[in-house]
């Protein structure tokens, strides 16, 4: 008996390990919160929430994609407050939990006999927010929308870098009013850009007014606010107050009688419009749509984050008691950075590396930042590939490849004004994408810069850390052809792109050499490609291999492409171009032959490590490669390497160690990237290099984890490359030709091991535990 006791016990104990999902890692706090500092991250489509609950009172912040403001700013649509009467939230139990497995954040409260109990989630479907009350007694309800937009607001000093304008020599930057009122038993809220904008003045501060008409301007007219009520509430009234630092008026809607349970909508709509006329009308198609599928909406949303989970996860140490451990935590904080990515996943912007949907009060990241909500450092609608290309990397092998939509899309609608950029400046083709790029494809304006010699190259940045900083674009090529072979998706719409992109550098640089010489291409019928730059870190560099690594990997990809994407002077336009690409060049440090930033450079401007772009994204180098030992080798004895070497913010050491087999290494950066943030929810780290919640941190940390466990190089696929022994996991990725692999490592032996195809399995490598 006590044999099957045992037997019963250990199996039971076995089941209930192999049945852990997802759940185990929601986030639960059993005490409530000071501050938004403290807030817990909720959402889903294109929509994100700061949730927290202060004094008694439940608070959450509205982020949606897209909200950029005459500064390309990109706004919050406001704040809501709810409180409850008699309140279930003066008592000493309660508990806030994050949902993973259905997106929601449920929070409970118990006061004396009173218990309730709020779901928050947002529709996965449709932008639309729910706050969902139910009481076991009748409660009132107040629900306070809050804006600090009721009034004109100056933007000064360090407070313009939350918008395009940055450290312009400009005084009057404002951010305009929002229109807020009570509509019916509703109330309504929205931002109408005015026709002039950031667009305008960096169009005729760079000297493109002659082709302003063909140009894609995303920030006139644009439209954005919404629409918040719930039965069995009314208009009671404005209020004003402070949160923090800022001043605020408030709009509140409250109970006609008490009741056991109340439903909050909160219906947002952001469109170009003419008028707040023809926006009301589109916001009054999202509430009657959503009317129309009230009755399934949870469910459906519930069933999208199932499968989202379901296609892919890393579950470290699950088994094993001590769940405080650095590898479980890794596995944790991966697992809930990849839930906030999901909050984006059909935005019409992409997710911003500075913060995403999840900013909140600045001053709660850096204390001389006392500003609005609004604040993020660098940025709103401006977006800086370095950073960006790290977030969405990872969801390649995540299996999340239709939430990089977004990110393509910012590039395709773009291109158009990046190729007028070079007709106007040089007069060639091909699309110039420079870094610190506005959703509009031009530079930056404060980047630009406003006091240049009259005599400067108007294509170019005016700017030590940015000139000539051009080849970043490659990396979302390479992500673009990289879902034809991940998913099989038909990426007919990207040719173009590529192509142009290809084109710029194929023609510029013969047009600078022209200028300085009688030869388009160097002795050897190459391209001289100076000046260039490494990153932002070796500057005006001759032949700098980040640029050549990235020519030569997009223009052979393209060529690999099945004959339906090229025509055939497509194609013999691309093999022209290759031969004319340099070869990478290498250095050597004490006898050693090493990988080398570029031929030459003139100065060091930043840390970034570009010795190993050809190691990660190109994939020249590494594992199963020639050329493996002169990686290693640089790693070993490049002193820049060595100085400038760090798991903090966009840092990518991380995944450099883990393409090169170097285990020690890659677990100590990868889970000094992913450990707990050290503020109240884990994975709100930063600010690093940027802001808070820093999202190209948590991508570096993500992609980091996935090669460790996998690495692909055309059909092979090598499995543990870098998995330290010690690590059990359990974990399901995808890789190219639709395929995923699910496997179970215990006690540095695979235990259990699913690939989808089948027949993938024979191109599948288990490497030896390290």
């Amino acid at each position: 008996m006590k044999k099957l006791l045992l037997l019963c016990f250990l199996y039971c104990n076995i089941a209930l390990a192999q049945n852990k999902g997802i759940e185990q890692y929601n986030e639960v706090w059993i005490g409530q919160s000071q501050n938004s500092g403290q807030s817990m991250p909720c959402g889903g489509g294109d929509i994100g929430l700061n949730v927290w609950i202060e004094k008694g009172e439940l608070l959450f912040y509205i982020a949606r994609s897209g909200t950029f403001d005459e500064n390309n700013a990109m706004l919050k649509p406001g704040r809501v407050r709810v409180k409850l009467s008699p309140n279930p939230f003066e008592g000493n139990d309660f508990k806030q939990e994050l949902k993973l497995q259905n997106g929601s954040v449920l929070i409970s409260g118990k006061n004396g006999d009173l218990k309730t109990e709020v779901k928050l989630w947002v529709d996965v479907y449709r932008p639309v927010i729910h706050v969902n009350i139910s009481s076991n007694k009748a409660v009132k309800t107040e629900a306070i929308f809050e804006s600090w937009r009721y009034h004109d607001r100056e933007v000064k000093g360090l407070e313009k870098n939350e918008g395009s304008w940055k450290f312009a020599p400009r005084n009057d930057v404002k951010t305009l009013k929002d229109n807020i009122a009570f509509k019916g038993n509703a109330i309504q809220f929205c931002h109408h850009n005015l026709d002039s904008t950031i667009f305008d003045v960096t169009v005729k501060q760079q000297g493109m007014d002659a082709v302003k008409e063909q140009m894609y301007n995303p920030l006139k007219n644009l439209t954005f606010g919404g629409l918040m009520q719930g039965k069995n509430l009314k208009p009671a009234g404005t209020t004003k107050g402070h949160y923090l630092n800022t001043d605020f008026e408030g709009w509140k809607l409250a109970s006609i009688k008490s009741a056991p349970s109340q439903d909050i909508e909160i219906y947002l709509n952001t469109q170009q419009t003419t008028s707040v006329n023809e926006w009301q009308q589109g916001l009054q198609k999202v509430v009657q749509e959503a009317e129309a599928n009230a009755k399934t909406s949870w469910q459906k949303t519930a069933d999208w984050w199932k499968q989202y989970w379901d296609r892919s996860f890393i579950y470290i140490n699950t088994d094993k008691p001590n769940n405080d451990t650095t590898a479980w935590q890794t596995g944790k904080n991966y697992q809930l950075f990849r839930y906030m990515l999901g909050c984006n996943a059909y935005g019409q912007a992409p997710t911003k590396f500075n913060g995403g949907l999840f900013t909140y009060d600045p001053v709660f990241v850096n204390q001389q930042y006392a500003f609005t909500p609004d604040f993020r450092n660098w940025g709103g609608g401006l977006m800086t590939a370095q950073n960006q290309r790290l977030v969405y990397f990872p969801m390649l092998k995540s299996g999340d490849i239709d939430m990089m939509k977004p990110e393509f899309d910012f590039y395709l609608r773009s291109l158009k004004n990046a190729e007028l950029r070079s007709k106007v400046y040089w007069g060639h083709n091909g699309a110039c994408f420079t870094e610190q790029v506005e959703n509009f494809g031009l530079p930056n304006s404060a980047e630009y810069t406003w006091k240049r010699p009259a005599d400067f190259d108007k294509g170019l940045e005016y700017n030590a850390w940015l000139e000539y900083t051009w080849d970043t674009v490659f990396e979302f090529c390479l992500m673009m052809l990289e879902t034809e072979r991940y998913k099989g998706d038909d990426i007919h719409q990207y040719i173009p792109f590529i192509e142009s992109c290809l084109t710029f550098f194929d023609e510029h640089y013969q047009y600078l050499s022209r200028k300085r010489s009688a030869k388009a291409l160097d002795g050897n019928g190459h391209l001289v490609l100076y000046p260039g730059s490494s990153a932002e870190t070796f500057k005006m560099a001759y032949n700098s291999n980040s640029t050549i690594a990235a020519l030569q990997t997009i223009t052979k990809r393209m060529l690999a492409l099945p004959d339906s994407y090229l025509k055939g002077d497509e194609r013999l336009k691309l093999t022209g171009l290759l031969k004319r690409i340099p070869p990478l060049t290498f250095a050597e440090i004490d006898g050693h032959k090493t990988l080398t930033p570029a031929k030459s450079w003139e100065r060091v401007n930043n840390e970034e490590n570009t010795q190993f772009y050809p190691v990660f994204p190109w994939g020249i180098f590494g594992l199963g490669k020639p050329g493996l030992d002169t990686a290693l080798n640089t790693w070993k004895l490049d002193t820049l390497v060595a100085k400038f070497r760090s798991g903090i913010g966009w840092k990518q050491d991380n995944i450099f160690a883990a393409r090169l087999g170097l285990t020690d290494e890659a677990a100590k950066l990868t889970t000094f990237k992913l450990k707990n943030s050290g503020r109240r929810f884990p994975a709100f780290w930063g600010p690093g290099f940027d802001w808070t919640p820093d999202h190209n941190w948590g991508g570096s940390g993500m992609i980091g984890l996935q090669e460790m466990l996998m690495q692909v190089d055309n059909k092979k696929i090598m499995l543990f490359p870098a998995w330290p022994k010690d690590w059990d996991v359990h974990f399901k990725l995808h890789a190219p030709y639709n395929t995923t692999v699910e496997a179970t490592l215990k006690g540095g032996k695979v235990v259990d091991m699913k690939v989808f195809p089948e027949e993938r399995r024979k191109d599948i490598t288990v490497m030896p535990g390290r």
